[in-house]
């Protein structure tokens, strides 16, 4: 199954979701249809393929990046607590601290930004239609 089918699957699934009243589910439902004929997914389809191989991978590398990032992200959920602590003790230093990892962080370019989401929206996708194909078997 190409990314194509997945991307559309979803947006079907989630039309119902969407709009409460028929009219505009088969509204949404036929601009779906005209964009797929258009080839407007086509780009999309090319940047997932990419992410879908990356995921079929057995490089330990790449199986280890993605859970490392969601580590990250913990860590900075959980850090928010201490820092909490910190700005009633002293607010001085965590607002410093707030103000370094601003900067630290608005240094990485937007364009990375972008990357980086795309590429996590499509681990996201591929790795839920890898999940669906080996429930789908059982």
């Amino acid at each position: 199954m190409n990314p194509f089918s997945i991307i559309a699957g979803l947006a079907s699934s989630l039309i119902p979701k969407i709009f409460s009243n028929k009219d505009d589910q088969e509204k949404a439902k036929i601009e779906l249809f005209k964009m797929q004929q258009a080839g407007e997914f086509k780009e999309l389809e090319v940047q997932l393929s990419a992410i879908v191989a990356e995921a079929k991978s057995n490089d330990k590398w790449t199986s280890r990046a993605r859970p490392g990032f969601l580590y990250v992200m913990y860590f900075m959920i959980l850090i928010s607590f201490p820092m909490g602590i910190l700005h009633a003790v002293n607010p001085e230093i965590s607002a410093s601290i707030a103000v370094g990892m601003k900067e630290w962080l608005s240094a990485i370019p937007e364009y990375l930004w972008s990357v980086f989401g795309i590429g996590f929206t499509g681990y996201v996708a591929a790795r839920s239609f890898d999940k669906s194909k080996i429930l789908n078997k059982k």
